[in-house]
């Protein structure tokens, strides 16, 4: 061990970056904590309601900029990132089909909270071992404290208009963390943002939640509807869900930064019981039992049975008219929750209003389906890898 006088913090800079490596993570890098120029962002981004329900945003408030005042002590953070993209994403194969479930690719396997956190841990423990003195904390989405810009001036991508980070080598399929250290490290210098004038992620979003370049409001966001909303989904953004009824990928698809992005090499992070093509039925059959047992150690399983079914409910309303939905919402109706039910509800006047029009031979056009389209036919073109 080393106290601090005698530590060469450049060699141990360069260590650190290989036992991150040796952890499984695919990048590391070091910044300072000094995040008060976000401050007004972030102030302007809370006193919009963007934050929506999650109360802890406003709760925290500025202290998400500033790591000094979470950890006592801190001057570095560590900023790690993991790729998790799995093996035949199958992206444009499920779009395709309105009748099987999109779930987020981050969510396909295991809980990478967990995963990166055990292994955060035994980074820090590593660095310990080294220096006779520090004081570290592990984060993965865990405390307030803004990640990606942090990561950011780490050095491992740019916050794209998307407010998702971006590699330039490996696109933005990956998960981020950090450990908070008190440390005097050399830091590494923050990319250059090469988003340039495009806009496709804003252009592509199925419900505009992109409202301008780096600001979403969340009370759009289909992984927010979807993930942290636990009341009704607003009615007037049901029809532009889709199918996708765990989070939502667009915003990244689209992004022509993912065309180098890498496969994941985590077993943990491929798909589990087929979540990654089966049909919003086959998912909607599932009563709460079935759910909790499919979806341990899933980040999923957080969402809790309720949502699930809500979220599913709303896909079969978005599905083309199926006399096998139809049966299958009247079917839950009556042993369902109020909150379900009435989402139920709304599911069976959509497809009631399908049937109509197919008897009246009236062409059905699904919502957003041009914009779908158009993502569909990019991911083929862009990304034929994961299409």
């Amino acid at each position: 061990m080393n106290d601090h006088s005698s530590i060469n913090y450049q060699d141990l800079s360069e260590k650190i970056k290989v036992w991150g490596k040796e952890f499984g993570f695919s990048e590391v890098g070091i910044c300072d904590v000094d995040l008060t120029h976000h401050e007004d962002a972030l102030t302007r981004w809370l006193e919009n309601n963007y934050h929506g329900n999650m109360d802890y945003m406003e709760r925290h408030g500025l202290m998400r900029a500033r790591a000094h005042e979470l950890v006592e002590g801190t001057t570095r953070a560590i900023s790690v990132r993991l790729d998790y993209l799995p093996t035949e994403a199958k992206f444009a194969k499920i779009l395709k089909q309105p009748k099987h479930a999109f779930i987020s690719r981050y969510a396909l396997g295991r809980d990478y909270h967990k995963l990166m956190r055990k292994r955060l841990k035994q980074f820090g423990d590593k660095i310990k071992q080294y220096c006779a003195e520090l004081n570290y904390r592990p984060f993965v989405d865990s405390a307030p404290v803004l990640e990606r810009p942090l990561a950011e001036k780490a050095g491992l991508g740019w916050v794209g208009k998307h407010s998702l980070l971006i590699n330039k080598k490996a696109g933005s399929w990956f998960f981020i963390g950090e450990l908070l250290v008190d440390i005097p490290l050399p830091c590494d210098t923050p990319p250059q943002n090469d988003c340039g004038s495009c806009v496709a992620c804003l252009k592509i979003c199925p419900t505009q939640a992109i409202v301008e370049p780096y600001v979403v409001d969340a009370r759009r966001c289909i992984s927010y509807l979807t993930i942290e909303l636990k009341e009704a989904i607003p009615v007037e953004l049901r029809p532009l869900m889709g199918n996708r009824i765990y989070g939502c990928d667009d915003c990244q698809l689209i992004c022509p930064w993912n065309k180098f992005a890498k496969l994941g090499e985590e077993v943990d992070f491929q798909a589990r019981e087929q979540l990654d093509e089966t049909t919003l039925l086959n998912l909607f059959s599932w009563d709460e039992d079935t759910f909790l047992k499919k979806t341990e150690g899933s980040p999923i399983r957080r969402i809790g049975f309720e949502s699930w079914q809500r979220n599913i409910s709303v896909a079969l309303g978005n599905a083309p008219f199926d006399e096998s939905i139809i049966a299958a919402l009247q079917d839950r109706k009556e042993t369902s929750s109020a909150l379900v039910k009435e989402h139920i509800e709304w599911a069976l006047e959509q497809q009631f209003q399908k049937q109509i029009s197919n008897e009246k031979s009236i062409p059905v056009k699904l919502e957003n389906e041009r914009l779908t389209g158009r993502l569909i036919r990019s991911i083929e073109k862009g990304l034929p890898r994961d299409a």
